[in-house]
């Protein structure tokens, strides 16, 4: 199987689905990382233009760790656009690339502009590499979308989970790929945040009697639902 999740930032899916796509890899799934923006404000100090190629490097760093392909759209931060004909078309290109059977991308109930915009860019995107003869390339078939947690677990409520408990520690060793963000948050904000990811994997946990356990819903519409279990 071909896993393909989407983030925005290139860190967005250390924290919430790294350890499925570390269990995916384990039952021998091809995965792939693409991230929608390239993170280039993410820093109070460190420019933009140098910034972009830390954490493009900071994300493949990550990837390499579990043997996962990483990609970026290149798009700067705070400028993703659902109704940006460009930044989807940029989408459907990976998702053709890919040809995915599952796609994991932000919950529509996300916090952040820049999450909320990807999210609806990647659903849009799902139709649009389906049609074979808008843009270029081989149009793709159906994918079953899955959303990840948002951040701490508000206003999302799971319909399924994964036991990362045997990955936990991989998937921190992924996060703290990025340095930019982790360094700045323990040196400045004086938030450790990989106990933070750590405590939500815990809480997850809690919720479906496993030690971690990362939390999904899926889009509920016709027809990407599929009669039988995609994640791991």
């Amino acid at each position: 199987m071909v896993v393909l999740a989407i983030g925005c930032h290139p860190d967005d899916v250390e924290i919430s689905c790294a350890g499925t796509l570390l269990k995916c890899r384990q039952r021998g799934d091809k995965v792939a990382v693409c991230h929608v923006a390239n993170g280039n404000l993410g820093h109070v100090i460190i420019q933009p233009d140098e910034l972009r190629e830390m954490r493009i490097q900071e994300a493949k760093n990550a990837g390499a760790i579990a043997g996962i392909e990483v990609v970026t759209c290149d798009v700067g931060d705070y400028m993703p656009n659902a109704c940006d004909f460009s930044h989807r078309d940029k989408i459907i290109e990976v998702i053709r690339d890919y040809d995915p059977d599952l796609i994991i991308t932000h919950s529509p109930t996300d916090y952040m502009p820049d999450h909320l915009a990807v999210s609806r860019l990647v659903f849009d995107a799902t139709f649009g590499a389906t049609l074979p003869h808008y843009g270029s390339g081989r149009p793709g078939k159906l994918t079953p979308l899955y959303y990840m947690d948002n951040l701490a677990g508000m206003n999302f409520n799971p319909t399924e989970y994964v036991d990362i408990s045997d990955v936990i520690d991989t998937k921190l060793e992924m996060l703290e790929c990025h340095v930019s963000q982790m360094k700045w948050m323990r040196d400045h904000d004086h938030i450790d945040f990989a106990d933070f990811v750590r405590t939500c994997s815990k809480a997850r946990g809690y919720q479906c009697n496993a030690e971690y356990a990362e939390a999904f819903t899926q889009a509920y519409v016709w027809p990407k639902v599929v009669a039988k279990r995609m994640l791991p």
